[in-house]
């Protein structure tokens, strides 16, 4: 069965597809034969708190059923590996990206989610993070979690006895990175190899994320920042480990030249997250010598390199944090809306990879 550009996938015995691309077969996944759709069936029950906890085949697994989702979808297939499941969205933090893709993800494949804001419940102020778990587990299906404290979330897939996904933490922003990987996979059809170069607050989350995602599926990550925003020493530890077994490499550097030269993908995130704007006045002394501008992308010495943010973006003077902080732009407009830049892309792939963790994690 051919679905547009995607490749082959051929059903064999028993139900088991194997998708054929580029001369790979993987055979872990299998069918739903009523939707046609590959489902990573060896991560049902799953929760998806950070791709620490998932091996390169998981996380291949998952961008493959994300691809044959997001053909589907543009084919105008609708699935129903969904139907019937109930799905939790709480937001400690505000979203457009998570909380829209999640929902669309689940309605696409005819789940039922219900939002609950950080003042319509009682987590952690009336009742308890493991009480309410309990309480949501009973009425749920999955939940999913975007918030502050990765123990929030981990206390919610400890006691919820469903599928927890981690829309975001303040460690840890894994659905974020499986969009990521699948827009550098659709650019340049391969991910082992790919440099990817990460500049700015080597810290947050997205470095954390993309420093392990990146090395678990082989590809030559960068992270680039000031030495006192260097990610902590014994995740660069982790991440080289898996470098030595997946063939991939690590490079943390204060170096522009060093960190760029030669990277396919350019990729940053604004300097302050929220919670932290009484650190915009620092992060901007401090990561001003590292915003994203034409220059920079010339410098890796690639005419095919492409830009990535995780949105939103300040690289303008069209928001009320930019017009107050002018110098607190991450990245020129130039590169933002120029040809180097694929960031809608990347935010479409969110409902793709989010409906890929669900459909395998929940669906029937």
């Amino acid at each position: 069965m051919y679905i547009g550009r995607e490749p082959m996938v051929v059903i064999g015995p028993h139900g088991l597809a194997r998708r054929v691309s580029g001369g790979r077969i993987s055979p872990r996944l299998h069918v739903a034969v009523n939707t046609e759709v590959l489902m990573a069936g060896n991560l049902r029950g799953r929760h998806l708190l950070k791709l620490l906890d998932y091996t390169p085949a998981e996380i291949g697994d998952l961008l493959e059923l994300a691809a044959t989702l997001k053909a589907n979808k543009r084919a105008g297939i609708a699935g129903r590996t969904l139907a019937g499941r109930n799905i939790a969205l709480i937001f400690e933090k505000p979203s457009t990206r998570t909380r829209c893709a999640f929902t669309v993800a689940a309605v696409d494949e005819g789940g039922h989610p219900e939002y609950l804001g950080k003042g319509d419940i009682q987590l952690g102020k009336k009742e308890t993070v493991a009480d309410t778990a309990r309480v949501l587990g009973r009425m749920f299906d999955g939940i999913q979690f975007r918030g502050f404290a990765h123990t929030t979330v981990e206390t919610l897939a400890e006691f919820a006895g469903v599928p927890v996904w981690n829309g975001l933490t303040d460690t840890w922003h894994p659905t974020q990175v499986l969009a990521d990987l699948l827009t550098v996979r659709e650019e340049f059809g391969r991910l082992d190899g790919i440099g990817l170069a990460y500049v700015g607050d080597g810290r947050n989350n997205m470095a954390n994320s993309l420093m392990i995602g990146c090395t678990k599926v082989g590809m030559d990550v960068r992270i680039v920042a000031p030495k006192q925003l260097h990610p902590e020493a014994d995740l660069v530890e982790t991440a080289q480990g898996i470098a030595r077994e997946t063939g991939a490499k690590v490079t943390v550097t204060a170096s522009l030249d060093e960190g760029v030269d030669g990277a396919h993908a350019v990729y940053t995130d604004v300097w302050a997250s929220m919670g932290e704007e009484d650190k915009i006045g620092e992060r901007i002394s401090l990561l001003g010598p590292y915003q994203v501008t034409r220059a920079m992308m010339e410098a890796t010495g690639k005419r095919d390199a492409i830009f990535l943010h995780c949105l939103p973006s300040f690289h303008n003077l069209n928001t009320e944090v930019s017009r107050l902080y002018p110098d607190i732009r991450e990245v020129e407009d130039e590169v933002f809306e120029g040809r180097w830049s694929r960031v809608f892309d990347e935010a479409e792939n969110r409902v793709h990879t989010i409906k890929a963790v669900m459909v395998a994690t929940l669906g029937s």
